[in-house]
């Protein structure tokens, strides 16, 4: 064994690798986004790994896959497994023949944005097991457990991250000799039994097999001590902690300590596998234990099945938790809600201030809206967007605006103010459909990525033709998935793809849906932008405006840039129109004139757009 240094993401990975696995999928999304980047990165002799177009196929790609017997890795975060679910439901109704783990990411806190879900109610409502390590250790054997565990019942099986261990980095005792496994050939069974849901007869025997698995798999958790009690003193506090709140009690029995707390006392049940809850561990501990402290973030997922067993076994003590009020369903733990519920279960009167300095520290940053970055071709889109409105005689309050999911969503926010609403990855095009249903007499448009339109994009727009709803959408194609660090997409140059992998494009797939009229632009290019979206806001019909220029992060990494810009300091009067319009990142004041930082600027030219005095000399790179 060797001790390495990495993240929970590639951890995951690492365990995915030794325990044998040979197709592994994915879509990008953060916090899981690291898994797949890391065997990316690997480039592992032998096992196919790809960004799938969304988790819907990343997940039936991995499913064909086990199906065929061989083992399978499924990544996302948890908005993903929304998508995915049509697909996961009827996949765990027909189990696998080859390892199936589906690594789903949550974000209690909300680091990345989007709701604040709790990917363990799907584990409950799919009847699949889900284990949920503590550590970034506990990445690396659980998920090598979690393969062993899907072929042994012959079910897909879910390893749940959150964001602070998924990018935390720890120490992992990594297997110099992992297991060998001996190639396995490709199965073809025909079992229209197992894999298909061709009446009612077949389904009700799949969801009786689907119940029996998950049996199974109680023993199997219990038979590896997955989960684990450690009784304390009788009649003393019992606690329950779930995932990733395990690496925190110790630090938080520490600091209890210093108040009288003895670590002694308590018995605590320690719990990975979170389905199926572990009944039998819990009766034992209600058994011995005066009260019982639960401590899971997100929903009281394991406490209302704690509250059956106690009701089972006419436990009298009390259950300190969210149902009893002492913890809220929202945002992450840290060691303070373990010293919190220490404290409130055991009444060792802590100083209510002991953690005000972790607020009053939150309370000194600065307010920094997220914007996009210097050289973001979105920032041309929404700069012109905004003129040709204008221009158009419309208000800006006047035109609903759209948004999706990804880099394109910044333009809510300032200097640009343009879109309005975000749902989910696709939910632009047919929100708009929506808005002029209801009768919105102006111009409505709808704004979406390339990855995202690519992704879910593609049956709303058919929906917009098919019922011909007069509408603008722009696509704002930077030709990444950049949001998530720069992931390739169907667009992305095949010079940036994996071997073998063809580039598609938007500017042949959008005029075959039969829109009423297609145009693409260069955002660098402001004048033209504008003037071409004014023209759309005028017309009847479906209408695509392709506004492409590549992100300027990947192009920056090959050192290239579009063009220079230069202050003409005689002309500059400090107005800062330019920064006020644009937002750049590159732009600056200092010696009452602007600044260009020349390390920022990636020379897209839209500051010398926006200036109205001649101050910014700008040449393009040709």
């Amino acid at each position: 064994m060797s001790a390495k240094l990495m993240t929970g993401n590639e951890a995951l990975a690492l365990g995915a690798l030794h325990a044998g696995v040979k197709v592994v999928t994915g879509y990008p999304g953060t916090p899981s986004t690291g898994a797949l980047a890391s065997l990316l990165d690997r480039e592992p002799r032998g096992v196919h790994v790809e960004w799938s177009t969304n988790e819907k196929v990343a997940l039936e790609v991995a499913a064909g896959a086990a199906w065929a017997g061989q083992r399978a890795l499924c990544t996302m975060k948890m908005s993903g497994l929304n998508v995915a679910y049509d697909s996961l439901i009827s996949i765990a109704y027909s189990g696998v023949i080859g390892g199936l783990v589906i690594y789903v990411a949550d974000d209690p806190g909300v680091s990345a944005g989007m709701a604040e879900q709790d990917s363990r109610g799907f584990a409950l409502m799919s009847d699949l097991p889900m284990i949920d390590p503590a550590t970034v250790a506990d990445a690396y054997t659980l998920t090598r457990s979690a393969f062993d565990l899907s072929e042994q019942i012959g079910s897909p099986v879910f390893v749940r991250l959150v964001t602070a261990n998924a990018s935390s980095f720890g120490i992992v005792d990594v297997d110099d000799e992992p297991p060998v496994y001996p190639q396995r050939e490709p199965q073809l069974i025909r079992d229209i039994n197992k894999f298909t849901k061709a009446g009612s007869a077949i389904c009700l025997a799949q969801h009786r097999d689907l119940i029996a698995r998950l049996e199974k798999a109680d023993a199997w958790l219990r038979a590896a001590k997955i989960n684990r009690l450690e009784l304390g003193r009788q009649n003393g506090l019992g606690i329950i902690a779930a995932g990733v709140v395990n690496a925190y009690l110790m630090e938080g029995f520490e600091i209890a300590a210093r108040y009288g707390f003895d670590p002694a006392a308590v018995s605590v049940l320690s719990i990975y596998g979170v389905h199926p809850f572990p009944a039998q561990e819990a009766r034992a501990l209600l058994g011995h234990c005066s009260s019982i402290l639960v401590l899971e973030e997100l929903e009281p997922q394991l406490e209302r099945q704690l509250y059956v067993e106690a009701q089972r076994a006419r436990y009298t003590g009390e259950i300190h938790g969210k149902l009893s009020g002492l913890f809220e369903r929202v945002g992450e733990y840290t060691v303070r809600h373990v010293v919190q519920g220490l404290d409130r279960a055991l009444n060792l009167s802590i100083p209510s201030d002991l953690f005000t300095g972790d607020t009053a520290a939150e309370a000194l940053a600065a307010a920094r809206p997220i914007t996009v970055c210097a050289g973001c071709p979105h920032r041309g889109t929404f700069m012109a967007i905004n003129q040709a409105v204008r221009r158009a005689g419309f208000k800006k309050d006047e035109v609903m605006v759209t948004g999706d999911i990804g880099c394109t969503i910044l333009g809510m926010n300032p200097p640009f103010n343009t879109v309005w609403n975000e749902v989910s990855m696709g939910a632009s095009i047919p929100l708009a459909q929506g808005y002029v249903h209801a009768g919105v007499q102006t111009p409505v448009i709808a704004t979406i990525g390339d990855s995202t339109f690519y992704h879910a994009g593609l049956a709303g727009l058919v929906n917009a033709v098919q019922h011909q709803v007069p509408l603008t959408l722009i696509i704002m194609d930077n030709g990444w998935t950049s949001m998530t660090g720069m992931q390739v997409n169907p667009g992305t140059a095949e010079s940036a793809q994996q071997t073998g992998n063809r580039r598609l494009d938007i500017a042949r797939i959008v005029p075959a849906l039969g829109v009423d009229q297609f145009w693409e632009v260069d955002p660098f290019d402001f004048d033209a932008t504008a003037a071409t979206i004014q023209q759309a806001l005028k017309l009847p019909g479906v209408k695509v405006i392709l506004a492409r220029q590549e992100c300027a992060i990947p192009a920056r990494r090959r050192g290239e840039d579009a063009g220079e810009a230069r202050i003409v300091a005689e002309n500059c009067n400090n107005c800062k129109l330019c920064i006020a319009v644009t937002g750049c990142l590159a732009l600056s004041v200092g010696d009452g004139k602007v600044i260009i930082e020349p390390e920022l600027c990636y020379g897209c030219g839209l500051c010398a757009a926006a200036c109205q005095r001649d101050a910014i000399e700008f040449e393009r790179r040709a």
